[in-house]
């Protein structure tokens, strides 16, 4: 396992099984889902096997995404981290991508910025990545505002899954 990441608020961590309920909660809510596929998970053998993949993903790629823990209380208030991904998004394979979701209640306070600049760091000065890309629905204003804030800029919009993505993109300032 490797070494949790702390910040001023949040302890970011691989998942853990004992995530589950955390990661329900979170996957269960339709209005988590309305700009991911409006599919929201219907039984909690669903999230098991979505933290099962995740733990899969550190054993192949080195990386995943990783549970954010609130530092003063200890909960699971949602996911962020770097993805290594494989099939081909808006012409890109192999690729690095940021991404973050949080369970309602914890929506609006800065924590997936808090989270994502950690994981930029990370992402360019652990990892030494070329570059980080991400996506998201077209219409997801406030995911759109925080990957600006994360220095990521807008490359162009596509089609994915039948709906409008936005792709955007920072490169490794350090090389």
């Amino acid at each position: 396992m490797k070494e949790p990441i702390e910040t001023e608020r949040l302890i970011l961590r691989e998942l853990l099984l004992s995530d589950t309920d955390g990661m329900f909660e979170l996957d269960s809510n339709p209005n988590v889902h309305l700009y991911v596929g409006k599919k929201p998970v219907k039984h909690i053998d669903e999230s098991r096997f979505q933290i099962e993949n995740i733990q899969k993903q550190y054993k192949d790629f080195g990386i995943g995404r990783w549970a954010v823990i609130l530092k003063e209380t200890g909960e699971f208030i949602g996911w962020s981290g770097i993805k290594f991904i494989t099939n081909e998004i808006n012409n890109h394979q192999n690729f690095y991508e940021i991404g973050y979701r949080f369970i309602e209640k914890h929506w609006g306070k800065g924590y997936a910025t808090e989270a994502g600049n950690a994981f930029m760091d990370y992402a360019f000065n652990t990892m030494k990545v070329d570059a980080v890309y991400a996506y998201a629905d077209a219409g997801n204003e406030n995911s759109r505002k925080i990957l600006e804030k994360l220095g990521l800029h807008y490359v162009n919009s596509f089609e994915y899954e039948n709906e409008l993505e936005v792709w955007y993109e920072m490169k490794n300032p350090n090389l």
